[in-house]
């Protein structure tokens, strides 16, 4: 079962995430064979705003267990997360994405559904998608919304990877490739 998980930073977090850098890294090493991506979003100044994670899990409670017990939430870095499951329309992880781990702007689209089921197929343009599929309930049987990590020329641009009309809300967040630096 494939989830995603969006962690949000709490406002004045900045440090205490710093602090925390090392726990993170080691935390998510644990989960090494499971990701699919993971990465940071950032504010324009490329400041972070919050993490996500998208991983292959056994079931929900695996999954609320990883949003749960990291060690960036326990310590209150976050104010909230998205935790939902998730389907890998494109097959692959991040590290399988033709374009490489830098050049171009990156971002995270979330799309919370509202009414019938919307963009369950892959868009032509999957060259620039790192990732793509749909949010569903824990049993995997209604659908959500719908998450992208892609690379496009700026948030407006990457906005359209969804049918705009289909959503309640979409958010854009600017994100780049995450794990330890090499």
């Amino acid at each position: 079962m494939e989830f995603l998980c969006h962690h949000r930073d709490r406002p004045g977090s900045l440090a205490l995430r710093a602090e925390l850098t090392e726990r993170h890294w080691s935390y998510m090493d644990g989960y090494a064979k499971e990701m699919i991506a993971r990465g940071p979003t950032l504010s324009d100044d490329g400041a972070p705003t919050g993490s996500v994670h998208i991983l292959d899990l056994p079931s929900p409670a695996a999954a609320r267990a990883f949003a749960f017990d990291e060690p960036n939430y326990q310590a209150g870095v976050y104010r909230d997360v998205l935790l939902r499951r998730w389907r890998n329309a494109l097959g692959r992880t991040m590290w399988d994405f033709p374009g490489g781990r830098t050049g171009g702007d990156r971002y995270l689209v979330i799309g919370l559904g509202t009414g019938p089921a919307a963009d369950l197929t892959v868009p032509p343009d999957r060259d620039e998608l790192i990732a793509y599929g749909p949010l569903l309930s824990d049993d995997g049987t209604h659908w959500l919304g719908t998450a992208a990590l892609l690379r496009a020329p700026d948030a407006k641009a990457a906005r359209t990877v969804l049918t705009q009309d289909r959503y309640a809300d979409i958010e854009v967040h600017n994100w780049q490739f995450g794990g330890r630096p090499s």
